[in-house]
């Protein structure tokens, strides 16, 4: 169905349906050697995987980088009981390091 194309009129119930045609059986070696010939008629496409779809791929696997449950818990006690302390000057420094890292990895 296309976006702004009408969609198929309703079926109304006293219309007759077309009859089903019988599939012919095929042996499984004919099945089999159909499903090898479509498989190497396109054995010869280049595909181009970008590093994004890579890490997307690692983290569907579980194959990203563990948590440090402990320090999570740390920091999470600290919010609730209200000790937790903001260090700006930190905060600043790692966001202009992220910053000149991206401009470092546009301009090669």
């Amino acid at each position: 169905m296309k976006i702004g194309q009408p969609s198929d009129p309703p079926v109304s119930g006293s219309s007759p349906l077309p009859a089903v045609q019988p599939r012919t059986a095929q042996s499984p070696s004919t099945t089999a050697n159909a499903a090898a010939t479509k498989s190497n008629q396109s054995a010869g496409v280049a595909v181009t995987v970008s590093t994004l779809a890579r890490t997307l791929e690692a983290a569907n696997r579980g194959e990203t980088a563990d948590v440090d449950m402990e320090k999570v818990s740390a920091v999470r006690t600290a919010i609730e009981q209200g000790t937790y302390v903001v260090d700006p000057q930190a905060i600043a420094d790692k966001l202009l390091a992220n910053a000149q890292e991206l401009l470092d990895r546009t301009r090669n």
